[in-house]
């Protein structure tokens, strides 16, 4: 099972961490955290030296009822820090973390090389098609409508068997227009009661029948700190416990703010 990032044959048979960078004043985490070259380096190189594979890199907020961010400005954050990670650390495989056609192919012309849309085509009618022409891998993750909209949308008949089907539906849609590297986000946190996020990782396995690698971004979510009664500051011990069921599910990559504790996640799991 592997994906071709810049002509590099990358193996997920093997999980990988993929390092989260968020380029927002409003990250439901860590934002404004990065906002100069110096704290963005630093993060980066930190990343990198605790094992992450992948850096993602973001500028649009996806929490719950974000504010709204223009193409334009969205394409002045994200740009300039690709740029910059490049410049200093050359080897890097970014993931451009936008739901926008023209961002991404802004994004990936320079020198990013995974497209991570959080709305796997439905928010941008141009996107699947630019992903087919810039041929890239593409993360097609399950949202209904949009981050302003999404958490009032939380009614399924099945969550995980609806989950499932739209996936079928954009796979194929996917395959038809040429795209060979995907993989697959159920969403967490995504149009998503507490609830029925537990319940798609219990049946996280069910999601091998696609047989595509799975990408698992539980990071600090409201589903780890509301039940445990915190904040999202005090919520990494959570996401190791939960990243540690999504690997023994099948997950292939994990997308965190904390490297360095997933990776070993993933050395004592892959151990057993």
């Amino acid at each position: 099972m592997t994906i071709n990032c810049l002509g590099n044959l990358i193996d997920l048979s093997t999980p990988k961490v993929m390092g989260i960078l968020n380029v927002t004043p409003n990250s439901f985490f860590d934002g404004g955290k990065y906002s100069d070259e110096k704290k963005i380096l630093m993060q980066v190189e930190k990343m990198l030296a605790d094992g992450a594979s992948f850096i993602d890199v973001g500028a649009y907020s996806s929490k719950p009822s974000a504010d709204f961010v223009s193409e334009e400005e969205e394409i002045a954050r994200i740009v300039p820090t690709i740029k910059l990670i490049l410049q200093h650390f050359p080897e890097t495989l970014i993931s451009v973390d936008t739901f926008r056609a023209k961002v991404a192919e802004a994004a990936i012309r320079q020198g990013a090389c995974i497209i991570n849309d959080i709305a796997a085509g439905s928010l941008d009618t141009e996107m699947m098609a630019t992903v087919a022409a810039l041929q890239v891998p593409y993360i097609m993750m399950h949202m209904k409508g949009n981050p302003q909209t999404m958490q009032s949308l939380a009614q399924y008949e099945n969550v995980t068997k609806d989950i499932l089907f739209y996936f079928s539906e954009k796979v194929a849609h996917a395959r038809s227009l040429g795209i060979n590297d995907l993989i697959i986000d159920p969403g967490f946190g995504f149009a998503k009661t507490l609830e029925q996020n537990f319940e798609v990782m219990r049946d996280l396995e069910l999601f091998q029948m696609l047989e595509l690698p799975v990408l698992v971004g539980i990071s600090r979510k409201s589903m780890i700190y509301k039940t445990l009664n915190t904040t999202a500051e005090f919520a990494l011990n959570g996401t190791t416990v939960l990243n540690t069921v999504a690997l023994q599910k099948g997950a292939n990559i994990l997308r965190v703010h904390d490297v360095k504790e997933a990776v070993e996640t993933i050395k004592l799991v892959t151990q057993l």
